[in-house]
């Protein structure tokens, strides 16, 4: 079981982009139990509506509707939680484009030789492009002004290729956007802890493992095979390690990637 620490993020006022998938939500409900003001953003749609219809009471809990795709809305975001008199000290760029969203969406997976341009830039401009443009706005509206914290979302495929073996057969599949965008994830890291290194401000990535989320036995036993640690990860174990990130006890940490995938990434 997770290890609840009261008062973890008591505060930490934590802006979230991508907060309705199965890690996003995760994310919002540990960090309202560990005391954390938490405004979630996603686009509109039936995600959007099951997070405010299970914290919208929670007086800590704002939904703000975002598609980080667009520049104008992402140019607005920080004035609009500016003006709702909230300081945001941590900021997720957790929003992505990913297998399961596609499949969900009933959205094909074409062989890489039909892969579109059209695409494969969509993928790039949400999963990469847009926690570039969140970055931006950070630094013009709030960097500087308070410590602030900047978590990256990338992914066990950031820094190391799939295991194309392992999808023969299944729904979905690793797709070349997804593995490109979450390995330029870091190289944002990189750049931007060195450049805020003086405002204090602290930038990191987070590179979750394969979560169980609903998966056939056969995929589970597949993958599995290539963890370390024998099985998926629950999505508690990715937060426990995203809400050290998000506290003051990683105050003397950036720049770094944080894999937390059962030791896959590490054979």
């Amino acid at each position: 079981m997770p290890r609840v620490l009261p008062g973890q993020l008591e505060d930490k006022t934590i802006f979230i982009t991508g907060s309705g998938g199965v890690l996003g939500t995760t994310y919002v409900r540990r960090m309202l139990a560990a005391g954390a003001r938490v405004i979630a953003s996603d686009l509109p749609g039936p995600r959007a509506e099951r997070l405010v219809a299970e914290h919208g009471a929670n007086p800590s809990f704002t939904f703000l509707p975002l598609d980080v795709a667009d520049e104008a809305q992402v140019t607005a975001i920080f004035a609009r939680i500016l003006d709702m008199g909230l300081k945001p000290n941590v900021v997720l760029n957790n929003a992505a484009i990913t297998g399961e969203l596609l499949m969900g969406a009933g959205r094909p997976f074409p062989d890489f030789a039909e892969t579109t341009v059209a695409d494969f830039e969509r993928t790039l401009r949400t999963n990469l492009t847009g926690a570039f443009m969140v970055a931006r706005q950070m630094d013009r509206d709030i960097v500087g002004r308070w410590p602030v914290k900047l978590i990256n979302v990338a992914s066990m495929y950031a820094l190391n290729a799939p295991h194309h073996d392992i999808y023969e057969g299944m729904p979905f599949r690793s797709f070349s956007a997804y593995t490109v965008t979450k390995a330029g994830i870091h190289g944002l890291t990189l750049w931007l802890a060195s450049y805020w290194r003086k405002r204090q401000a602290t930038v990191n990535t987070i590179a979750p493992g394969a979560v169980f989320n609903g998966h056939s036995e056969e995929f589970r036993r597949r993958v599995s095979e290539l963890i370390m640690a024998g099985r998926m990860a629950e999505p508690d174990e990715i937060a426990d390690a995203m809400l050290f990130l998000c506290s003051a006890q990683s105050d003397y940490i950036t720049g770094q990637i944080h894999h937390v995938d059962g030791g896959f990434n590490g054979w």
